[in-house]
């Protein structure tokens, strides 16, 4: 509420049905405003669409990393929103392990039907036949993305790719902007990152780089429950409580399935568990849990002490710093 004193001359013409008052009266003037401040959800969503909006209309080939994982859902809900009525105007690529969950590849699929967008898999089966990645018979298959993506922003021309990444998850990406420059080998130099004063963003790049966009990386994994729960979109059915059988290594439950054989020692059980995050099934944990809908989950969330890659993703155990490392040589 604002009140405000101001001095008028009225004559009878612009006011003929009232009483015009004496020369140099001050007439009571009230004015209500009503209250147009964002929540936290609301700002966030309105930042990752401004960001969305901005590569659209700054790079000449974006595309969106999508794993069918709840990150990229939102995403991918956020772009849907950047641009309705239209088409979401560039295309989404999945880079396919060939370990991945069949729920996340179902979900995948629903969203990109559903939306009409393109659709552009890189398979590490197709790399390691032509020879762009070796495999070894010891190097993971999560590790084989890397060389795999790189190949197919490269072979596409992508100038611009949207990543889920969240400065939450892991120290490597707290670090990191939300334009992250890639040089010509893909890689990133955390020492070379570009400052983002009052949020305007440099997207300026020479032949052959390019940027990883980051549109929500101020969310928190809270963030990211919270809008899924708003917005009631669908996600795999593996982020909700269910009956599996599992299995303990590093200190993790991993899911019994052929492609991961148990070693030595190793015993099947089943549990009521859920999964924190969507990978590479051989090397994806998961944590025993009873919430099976999205505000039981955002209560556990909410109590949790470690982030979901620190509980549940055995790929950033192998060092203190093996998210960063892969992240210089090109990783998402």
């Amino acid at each position: 509420m604002f009140v405000r004193f101001e001095a008028h001359r009225y004559s009878d013409r612009c006011c003929p049905t009232t009483q015009t008052p004496a020369r140099g009266t001050r007439t009571l003037m009230t004015t209500t405003h009503a209250d147009y401040r964002l929540s936290q959800l609301d700002q966030l969503e309105a930042e990752s669409i401004h960001i969305f909006r901005e590569v659209a209309a700054e790079f000449e080939k974006p595309v969106l990393m999508f794993s069918g994982g709840k990150d990229s859902i939102v995403m991918l809900r956020l772009a849907e929103k950047a641009f309705f009525p239209a088409k979401i105007p560039f295309p989404v690529l999945q880079i396919d392990t060939g370990l991945d969950f069949p729920e996340v590849l179902t979900t995948r699929d629903n969203w990109v039907n559903r939306l009409g967008v393109r659709l552009v898999v890189a398979s590490i089966d197709d790399a390691i036949a032509n020879g762009v990645v070796v495999d070894d018979g010891k190097t993971s298959r999560n590790r084989m993305q890397t060389a795999t993506l790189l190949n197919a922003i490269e072979e596409n021309g992508f100038t611009a790719a949207f990543g889920g990444g969240r400065r939450d998850e892991e120290k490597a990406r707290a670090k990191e902007r939300v334009y992250s420059h890639r040089d010509e080998f893909g890689q990133w130099d955390p020492k070379m990152q570009r400052p983002e004063l009052w949020s305007l963003y440099n997207g300026r790049i020479h032949a052959g780089e390019h940027m990883r966009i980051f549109p929500i990386s101020n969310w928190t994994e809270l963030d990211v429950w919270d809008y899924l729960g708003r917005e009631g979109i669908e996600i795999p059915d593996i982020y909700f409580s269910h009956q599996r059988r599992v299995f303990v290594r590093d200190g993790m439950l991993m899911s019994e399935t052929p492609l991961n054989p148990l070693r030595e020692g190793e015993v099947v059980e089943e549990r009521t568990v859920r999964f924190r995050t969507c990978g590479d099934i051989t090397l994806t944990g998961c944590v025993e849990s009873t919430a099976s809908t999205i505000p039981e989950i955002i209560d556990e969330v909410a109590i949790a002490t470690l982030t979901e890659r620190g509980a549940t993703r055995g790929d950033d155990r192998f060092s203190e710093a093996a998210m960063e490392d892969r992240k210089k040589e090109g990783y998402f």
